[in-house]
């Protein structure tokens, strides 16, 4: 009958716990057998180069007290990629080595990767645990089996549990892994894996060694085939891998195959919990205050890809960082004809201040992919770059202190958090897919709201990041990180990122070479804007955003003192129910005069409008020269704007009254003394008016203003941007005061007529 390699000792049902952990691996006389010594434990693991993931792995292995030996620091790796073939002979090759140079019997010795392991316990539980399965050696187990799938039937069957070996990580006793590996006589590019497996599935040998598997992932867990098993367990400031199928908490977790252990990572052992936030957030910080020597030289690459809405106010908040502009190399790359004027109008007002200006505009018909490899070589040419900074021009980056704070969090690669408002979406992925695209994580959530805060090792970023100059010359030195056959670039690019693996001189430096990425939500530092929808048939564009983007839009269009209104008393009464109050930002004002200017169609003839624009109850009897919302296609965005703007206003100052804010006409009225000066009185056809002043008497023109008749009120000096709200019937009887110079304009509204 053949071994079960999970057999359960037969008392095993008939004890407690805590019998069980008496009686187990018992002598031959019942009595309970000594835990091992922890100093009869020796790490062994392999790492060529000391990579993020095995800082990370050291990290957690000091704070438990393993010790550790490293084998192979300063060897190239010659033990294959991983990825596309089976590979890690070289660490057979070199655990022989040191296996032979152990002489203690009682010597355990834990084998284990590194560079995507981290441990979740101490070597107490450890050798606790592997006391308690009654072998030798304890491999780790798999769902999957790798990488010949034409043995599946020759290994040994499991009651419960994981069936198949994991090379990544076993322990044993020393003579029994030397007996093990005894017969290696491999190259190193051949596999590690295939060669365990063969002993295993082979019962003289498997018997002889005395090796099983750790089936229900007591002591490891490996994650690839298993991300669905394993949750975070939160407990008395710990934080542990729980494995809810076996119900078990592993003390190694190692992130093999195509899955990585990133998101556990940020929080296993003690990187993260709820009592103490961040632990590691702040260390090896590279801080910018107080630096005697010149900033670090940075190269920004400024991305328009596509017409983006904002693009002006892009370039505003790039020159409002803070960071000297004698230390920034500006590269720009622009793919849309539209956006040459703002590009243009950026580098004449400013060009000069930056230390370099290199520009590829829509006439050099370069692509997507080879534009952002270009502006990474930008960086590594240049022997002074130490950063560089790509920033798409759809990120709204409000922070302006943004750079100084990645460049002090000293990651090789780091980016800010940015939100879609209103969305669960970011600029990053929390979690991969088995097929390497989008999958949720479990603290996603958390961390998109503000929740959990920290620095965060992440699979997935994009829009806006900083690379260390050190990282593009060395781990991303290859020419053509951003290319791929079936990914866009920003998945492209990250996915050579965490699997890249350096060849120098034909040799692999590392197995699993991959790079950190992280993001950072520790403080806020802005959005994303939407695209989508958004056309440039008109003159001001950004003007057609309320729906799409409509922060953006309120922070570019309405008047910075709005919100103050319904906190403050700030609204005036100039005349008796008359309400005067801002609304409208001076480039409001700006660009909706000159859309009207530029669509040009005025009705000089004063019956003109009135043609195809009925209002409830009829004409309207006093036509202005005006041009209307709906003849630039902007009635939908402006109703939208009277609901959210207006109407609120309304409803505070005249208690009981809700508007839906309907409106028959919303038009932007003309006055010069040479065509229309003036407007006899006159009632509205509305419920209730709005009047905007969109340029300044004084300045823009003498005269003009309002007078209310019933009331003798007048109102000579309205406030550019500023809105007066009154009645439209029966008691605000009212006239326009001739405009004596230059040109005024009003936009108004009559709402529900």
């Amino acid at each position: 009958m053949r071994a079960s390699a999970s057999r359960v000792p037969p008392l095993f049902p008939l004890v407690s716990c805590v019998a069980c952990f008496l009686v187990l691996c018992a002598g031959a006389r019942g009595e309970p057998v000594r835990p091992i010594p922890e100093d009869k434990l020796l790490v062994l693991t392999v790492a060529t180069t000391e990579t993020d993931g095995f800082k990370r792995f050291i990290r957690s292995a000091r704070h438990f007290n393993y010790t550790i030996k490293v084998l192979g620091r300063g060897e190239k790796w010659r033990g294959g990629d991983y990825m596309s073939m089976p590979g890690g002979g070289q660490k057979v090759r070199l655990l022989k080595s040191t296996l032979e140079e152990i002489t203690e019997e009682d010597k355990v010795v834990l084998f284990i990767d590194s560079y995507d392991v981290v441990f979740a316990s101490g070597p107490k539980e450890l050798l606790k645990k592997f006391q308690q399965v009654g072998h030798k050696v304890v491999f780790s187990a798999e769902n999957l089996i790798w990488p010949d799938r034409h043995l599946e039937d020759k290994h040994p069957h499991v009651r419960e549990g994981k069936r198949f070996l994991g090379s990544g990580g076993f322990i044993g006793y020393a003579p029994n892994l030397k007996t093990m590996v005894a017969d290696w006589t491999g190259k190193d590019n051949e596999s590690d894996q295939l060669f365990y497996t063969k002993i295993y599935i082979t019962p003289e040998k498997r018997k002889s060694i005395n090796i099983t598997l750790d089936s229900k992932c007591r002591l490891f867990q490996n994650l690839y085939g298993a991300l669905d098993e394993v949750v975070l367990k939160f407990e008395d400031g710990r934080v542990r891998a729980r494995n809810v199928m076996y119900d078990t908490l592993p003390v190694i977790v190692h992130g093999n195959g195509p899955t990585k252990i990133n998101y556990l990572g940020n929080y296993i052992p003690q990187t993260w919990t709820f009592e103490t936030g961040c632990t590691v957030c702040d260390e090896d910080q590279r801080l910018l205050s107080g630096l005697k020597s010149e900033y670090p030289l940075v190269v920004i690459g400024i991305f328009i890809q596509q017409p983006t809405p904002f693009v002006s106010v892009f370039f505003e908040r790039l020159f409002n960082l803070k960071y000297p502009k004698d230390r920034l190399k500006l590269f720009i790359y622009n793919h849309e004809p539209h956006h040459e004027q703002h590009v243009h109008s950026f580098l004449e007002d400013h060009g000069t201040e930056y230390r370099g200006v290199k520009v590829i505009g829509p006439e050099e018909d370069m692509d997507s992919v080879t534009s952002r490899n270009l502006g990474f070589d930008t960086c590594r040419q240049d022997i002074d770059c130490e950063y560089f900074f790509s920033l798409d021009a759809e990120v709204v980056l409000k922070n302006t202190d943004t750079l100084r704070i990645l460049i002090e969090q000293n990651r090789p690669i780091i980016a800010p958090m940015i939100t879609r408002p209103g969305k669960l979406w970011t600029n990053f992925w929390g979690a991969l897919s088995a097929d390497g695209y989008y999958a949720r994580s479990e603290d996603y959530v958390d961390i998109v709201q503000g929740r959990r805060v920290g620095v965060w090792n992440v699979p997935y970023i994009s829009s806006v990041y900083l690379v260390k100059a050190t990282v593009l010359r060395t781990d991303l030195a290859a020419e053509d990180v951003f290319h791929s056959e079936a990914l866009d670039p920003d998945m492209a690019f990250c996915r050579n990122v965490r699997d890249q693996d350096l060849l120098t001189e034909g040799c692999f430096l590392s197995p699993l070479q991959g790079v950190f990425m992280f993001v950072t939500n520790r403080q806020e530092f802005g959005r994303m804007l939407s695209t989508e929808n958004y056309k440039t048939n008109h003159l001001h564009n950004d003007l057609w955003q309320l729906f799409e983007n409509p922060l953006d839009w309120e922070e570019r269009y309405i008047h910075e003192n709005y919100s103050r209104i319904m906190t403050e008393d700030i609204v005036e009464t100039p005349c008796p129910d008359v309400y005067w109050f801002p609304i409208f930002t001076d480039i409001a004002c700006k660009h909706l005069i000159e859309e009207m200017e530029n669509y040009g169609q005025w009705s000089g003839d004063p019956n003109r409008r009135h043609s195809t624009c009925t209002i409830q109850g009829g004409y309207e009897n006093v036509p202005t020269i005006d041009i209307h919302m709906n003849q630039i296609d902007f009635d939908k965005d402006w109703q939208k704007f009277l609901l959210d703007y207006v109407a609120p206003i309304t409803e505070k100052m005249f208690p009981g009254y809700y508007t839906q804010a309907l409106f028959d006409l919303a038009f932007v009225v003309r006055y010069k003394p040479d065509e229309q000066p003036s407007l006899r009185p006159h009632h509205d056809a509305s419920t209730f008016t709005i009047n905007i002043a969109l340029n300044q008497v004084g300045t823009d023109f003498q005269g003009g203003g309002c007078r209310f008749l019933r009331y003798d009120c007048s109102i000579t000096a309205p406030r550019k941007g500023w809105a007066l709200l009154h009645p439209g019937r029966l008691t605000h009887y009212h006239e326009g005061l001739p405009t004596t110079e230059g040109v005024r304009y009003i936009a108004v509204s009559f709402v529900d007529p």
